[in-house]
């Protein structure tokens, strides 16, 4: 049994994330959540790093992606990551909390306001655009909006954390490949156990 401080997948992850700091894409996702209507949803999402002394993954998102809906119906969802030099696939399942403008934490809220300024100024840019998922508007100047300040977040710009319960590590390498699962028991500790691959 593990302290629930640092969870001790952090440390598979970690190294796979420096051996595969090569591949630019390595820092990409996939991000699974549930429709209200019982359809899973995908979607290719950037790590944005952890949140301090936590386990909670960092993702941003526009609140007003159909994504925002799906989190409000069902707050679970999974990560599906891939790390093509070390041929290991890590699956972390957990609640999702969405750091809105309103939300009541404030502490959050400074995660929130930290979060947009580590942004490019291409990404911030991003979030000046129409909404997303609505009709193609064909004035491209809908487009080129002034870069925003990067000192204030954007009132649809959003913290998105993932709080993994349990994670999956597949190693892809040797014969047989190694696989090993991880997740909180009844006291919110972490228990490690190596399963079949």
């Amino acid at each position: 049994m593990m302290s629930d401080s640092l969870a001790p997948w952090r440390v598979a992850l970690s190294r796979a994330l420096h051996l595969n700091r090569s591949q630019p894409y390595s820092r990409y996702f996939q991000l699974a959540t549930i429709t209200p209507e019982g359809f899973p949803k995908n979607r290719t999402v950037v790590f944005r790093g952890y949140l301090d002394n936590t386990n909670q993954i960092k993702i941003v998102t526009d609140l007003r992606s159909e994504k925002v809906n799906q989190i409000n119906y069902q707050p679970w969802g999974e990560i599906c990551w891939y790390f093509t030099k070390t041929r290991e696939q890590f699956r972390l399942s957990g609640r999702l909390t969405l750091i809105t403008p309103n939300y009541p934490d404030s502490t959050l809220q400074k995660e929130r306001q930290l979060a947009w300024q580590q942004l490019s100024d291409s990404a911030r840019l991003q979030f000046t655009w129409p909404e997303p998922g609505q009709l193609r508007i064909e004035d491209n100047s809908a487009f080129s909006a002034a870069s925003p300040a990067p000192e204030h977040p954007l009132e649809h710009f959003c913290l998105l954390l993932l709080d993994p319960e349990k994670v999956d590590h597949l190693e892809l390498r040797g014969n047989p490949q190694n696989r090993c699962q991880y997740y909180l028991d009844e006291s919110k500790n972490w228990i490690a156990q190596s399963i079949n691959p």
